[in-house]
């Protein structure tokens, strides 16, 4: 039974030395933080065990300033900046990622949303993820957004709930470019409330 935000025991933490077993034990698991190339979960295995000092610090790339970024069909772009945080309920439950374009709402289409998450299958249906992005929304507006957009697949309705409880409106149906599969997607809205001071 889904526990509601009153007594909800997640939290957003940042990526750390103290959470990184339990990523590592999700990741060991077969759980990937990337729906679109699972892969994503070896190969972060690998950066982990190479430097886990490393890796932590690639979590947080306000700046763009690492790597490009390796698409489904193996195409690399540029990085945006962003960020993402572990959710956390006294074990790792899941991811959420924040990321953007400096003084623009917009994203390029590579990018199909400011925001992606990923909750651990053993902790789904305890309303997580509904929080993770509740708790996540005032940070894209303390960085200027306007506005953020999330896509999920047709077939997912446990994410459209998601998105939908924080406000999120449908604004298109559309097809994936072909490097990022070429199937169809749902693209959600969600308005921000400015944080800057009046």
């Amino acid at each position: 039974m889904p526990i509601s935000e009153a007594t909800s025991p997640v939290q957003l933490v940042w990526p750390s030395h103290a959470h990184l077993a339990g990523y590592v034990a999700a990741l060991e698991r077969g759980w990937s933080p990337n729906n679109l190339r699972p892969e994503a979960a070896q190969e972060e295995l690998l950066l982990i065990r190479a430097d886990p000092d490393g890796f932590l610090k690639s979590l947080v790339d306000r700046e763009a300033m690492g790597p490009q970024v390796t698409l489904p069909d193996g195409t690399q772009v540029p990085r945006l900046p962003g960020y993402r945080r572990w959710l956390w309920d006294g074990e790792f439950c899941g991811s959420i990622g924040l990321r953007w374009q400096p003084g623009t709402n917009s994203l390029p289409s590579y990018c199909l949303g400011h925001i992606g998450y990923a909750v651990v299958p053993w902790k789904s249906g305890r309303g997580y993820a509904k929080e993770a992005l509740r708790s996540l929304l005032p940070e894209a507006a303390s960085i200027g957004l306007g506005y953020v957009e999330i896509t999920t697949s047709p077939d997912n309705l446990a994410s459209q709930h998601v998105i939908r409880a924080n406000g999120g409106v449908l604004v298109e149906a559309f097809i994936k470019t072909p490097e990022l599969g070429g199937t169809p997607e749902l693209r959600f809205r969600i308005a921000l409330q400015s944080t800057s001071a009046g």
